[in-house]
């Protein structure tokens, strides 16, 4: 990368990153604020006010947004999760300024219109019905919700029926002053773009009073505490689907980096443990692969598995029985094999502007400072099976199983009788790494 950063008065980072070779750009904003900064009786209006940006501005209605975009060819759009949002843009490079006008406009700007304001609520109704109706979509919800009950951090990033109906525009208002200052946002560009220029323009919009993020965030977040637990909703469906999973590693914590390398020798692709031993070899689910998701103070190691319902008992202990071996088992091949994964998807991503921008964010509001390719890759190579089977270990020997699963489960056993046999080579696992 080929980066600068500049940090505003007011808190706001700008950071860009050249691709001499391109005539196109990807920028946004992103805000350190997402689901988890919301309180108690906001579930759901951190994803609300997402869609709410782009329905109507003090300039521009929602219908001009979206033709000022696209008479450039551009293309407009967010996202939100557990601890940050994204408003962004991809545009020719002479487009950049009005790009970056439209995204500070939807976000300085927008009216919070009560018609629009009931319009999109319908809309997202409809996006919390769909999830409901799509089992391998919301199980990962119940899954999260499960392993962090009572907590704002697990909580549906889409809200519930009677949380998103209740918003009115005030609330959307004191939301944005409170979560989305200044000190929490960073403007990202990638591609065909001039720092200096974005600079500029971002500096003579947010030097303005009048608008409400002007005034640093307010950090009211709870620490999150994983609990462990199950989650079961017999469906009667054609499949099964299953998350199965421990506590992870937060993102500041030494162990970010094993854990992403562990759960791809364990289920990052079709040369992994999980797919050659349970779908390969025995034929036990169409479907199965390993994840590990990190939050600034926990994180979530998983194994998502779709089967059918004879193949539930079998495909559990097998699964428990594969985590069990990788606190003991895991070759130097496997090792190097997950680490070439890894560099190439992470080479590949940078031929996009839309992910280095994206990566530039994230890296700024939960690392704070970009890490190189160089230092990635230094921190890669120091990742040895040695270090993974002792981090499996305390994953999955000693931490506390979250079981979610959504169909015809009468075959799954419960999620304590499953990691039943991790438990039981506790003493034995500890006497050898004391021995070794």
């Amino acid at each position: 990368m080929n980066h600068r950063i500049t940090q505003l008065d007011n808190g706001l980072t700008v950071v860009t990153d050249k691709m001499e070779t391109l005539e196109s750009a990807a920028l946004g904003f992103w805000v350190k604020s997402g689901a988890r900064d919301e309180r108690e009786g906001e579930h759901g209006i951190a994803h609300l006010l997402e869609h709410m940006a782009f329905k109507g501005t003090d300039r521009r209605s929602a219908r001009d947004i979206a033709e000022e975009i696209e008479n450039v060819g551009g293309e407009l759009n967010a996202g939100t999760s557990v601890e940050s949002t994204s408003y962004y843009a991809r545009v020719l490079k002479d487009d950049v300024p009005l790009a970056l006008d439209i995204l500070s406009d939807i976000l300085l700007n927008s009216r919070f219109d009560a018609g629009e304001l009931e319009r999109e609520q319908h809309v997202i109704l409809q996006e919390i019905g769909a999830a409901e109706d799509t089992p391998d979509d919301i199980v990962f919800d119940h899954f999260q919700e499960t392993a962090f009950s009572g907590q704002i951090v697990g909580r549906p990033i889409l809200g519930t029926r009677e949380s998103v109906k209740s918003f009115a525009p005030d609330d959307l208002r004191a939301y944005l002053a409170r979560q989305y200052g200044p000190d929490r946002i960073v403007v990202s560009a990638s591609g065909a773009v001039d720092h200096d220029a974005i600079v500029e323009q971002v500096s003579k919009v947010f030097s303005g009073r009048d608008h409400a993020m002007k005034q640093p965030a307010r950090n009211e977040r709870m620490p999150a505490r994983y609990k462990g637990g199950e989650f079961r909703e017999t469906r009667d469906l054609a499949d099964a689907q299953l998350v199965l999973g421990f506590e992870g590693r937060p993102y500041y914590k030494r162990d970010f980096y094993a854990s992403q390398v562990l759960s791809m020798v364990l289920g990052g692709g079709m040369s992994s443990r999980l797919f050659q031993e349970i779908r390969e070899k025995r034929g036990l689910c169409y479907s199965i692969y390993a994840f590990h998701w990190s939050f600034s103070d926990s994180g979530l190691f998983g194994i998502h598995a779709a089967t059918g319902e004879e193949e539930l008992e079998e495909l559990g202990a097998t699964i428990v029985e594969e985590l069990g071996k990788m606190t003991s088992q895991i070759t130097e091949d496997e090792v190097k094999r997950a680490r070439a994964q890894m560099r190439a998807s992470l080479m590949m991503g940078q031929e996009s502007p839309a992910v280095r921008a994206g990566q530039m964010a994230r890296q700024l509001m939960f690392n704070g400072a970009i890490i190189s390719n160089e230092e990635l890759m230094d921190r890669l190579q120091a990742i040895d099976a040695a270090r993974l089977t002792d981090l499996a270990g305390r994953l999955f020997i000693d931490g506390c199983p979250t079981l979610a699963a959504i169909g015809k489960l009468d075959r799954l056993a419960p999620a304590a009788d499953l990691a039943m046999p991790l438990k039981s080579d506790k003493d034995g696992r500890r006497g050898m790494v004391g021995m070794a």
